[in-house]
């Protein structure tokens, strides 16, 4: 009688499919609190159902977009604190799809690591449902990726993919005019792009991770890892009471650059800098590297992570609704002939 072979797993090779079904368990009750009206099926299939009748919508347009959270991962990966960055992956997402008029309806994720640890996964992708529980959107799938030799011990990448909807027609930008007020929705601090000339400075200035923070209480590294702040919400209650004319999620290229992009040919932004107060990052980011305004302005969010560009006659109820939604408003210019962002005062 023979002994029958030993042969290779999959675990031999470093992919533990137990503990991938493990983390599947582990997350349904996370995926669960995100449930809204339109889902047909979650976590478990092959694909995931959504009905947008359901939904409410009659005769609707989709909008999806797509990103990370960069190199922001790098400090969550180095101090351990990951539990934000799920936040950070649904925000980077949705907010952009708030800016096209559409309302946010489900979410997928992408997580890819060496080795998985489940614990860590877990507390990623639990930040992940809280992000879409604050923004109306339903985690309804994703994938979890474990590749031996693709990435260091301890490291892991994200990517997320949002989907919204909106009724035929009422796509944003529209009716943007000279004239027209821009509201600046203050940022949570410096949200999720940049974070490569971030690590940079903070090389620069010699302090670790975890040593005190020079301008808020606790530590440097968990003041960095701060969300990005959510939107959505208050955006929607903005665009459905009118006089919403475009909004711009300030990502990569600042205020400088991403502004432009929901103006129309021939018109251009006037904007006071000194319309609301540098919040204390990016006064130390600044100080730190001897930076540029100009160049602060177009790497960084700079305190205002939207703009909302609105009918000048809506203007002070419009701000009094963000208000009232719990968003820090401040009036920071107008629209003008001429393309292009005018700066006028300093950043202070």
């Amino acid at each position: 009688m023979t002994n029958p072979k030993n042969g290779i797993s999959y675990a031999d090779a470093g992919v533990d499919i137990d503990a991938g079904n493990a983390l599947v368990e582990r997350i349904k009750p996370a995926a669960k609190r995100t449930a809204r009206p339109g889902v047909m099926s979650g976590l478990g299939g092959f694909g995931a159902l959504f009905d947008l009748k359901a939904a409410g919508y009659h005769d609707p347009v989709l909008v999806a977009a797509t990103d990370g959270v960069g190199t922001k991962l790098r400090i969550a990966i180095d101090t351990g604190n990951v539990d934000g960055v799920g936040i950070d992956l649904v925000a980077m997402c949705v907010n952009d799809l708030v800016c096209q008029g559409a309302e946010p309806l489900f979410f997928l994720d992408y997580f890819a690591t060496g080795k998985l640890e489940t614990e860590q996964a877990a507390r990623i992708i639990e930040g992940i449902a809280e992000g879409c529980v604050r923004s109306g959107a339903a985690l309804i799938g994703g994938e979890t990726a474990e590749m031996p030799g693709m990435y260091p011990a301890g490291d892991f990448d994200l990517a997320g993919f949002a989907v919204g909807a909106m009724e035929r027609g009422a796509a944003l930008p529209d009716g943007v005019a000279e004239g027209d007020v821009l509201l600046g929705l203050a940022s949570d601090g410096v949200h999720s792009n940049g974070y490569s000339l971030v690590r940079k400075l903070v090389e620069i200035s010699g302090l670790g991770w975890d040593a005190d923070c020079p301008w808020a209480d606790g530590t440097l590294g968990a003041s960095l890892l701060t969300p990005t702040r959510l939107y959505v919400k208050s955006a929607l209650a903005a665009i459905r009471s009118g006089g919403v004319h475009a909004l711009a999620h300030i990502t990569g290229g600042g205020l400088t650059e991403n502004l432009p992009r929901v103006l129309p040919e021939g018109l251009g932004a006037d904007i006071d800098l000194g319309a609301w107060p540098l919040s204390g990052v990016f006064g130390w980011l600044k100080q730190t590297g001897d930076m540029a305004e100009s160049e602060l302005l177009k790497t960084f969010n700079c305190g205002i992570g939207m703009i909302v560009c609105v009918d000048a006659a809506r203007a002070d109820a419009l701000a009094e609704l963000f208000e009232e939604q719990g968003e820090t408003v401040h009036r920071l210019g107008h629209v003008s002939k001429g393309a292009g962002v005018r700066y006028s005062g300093a950043l202070a």
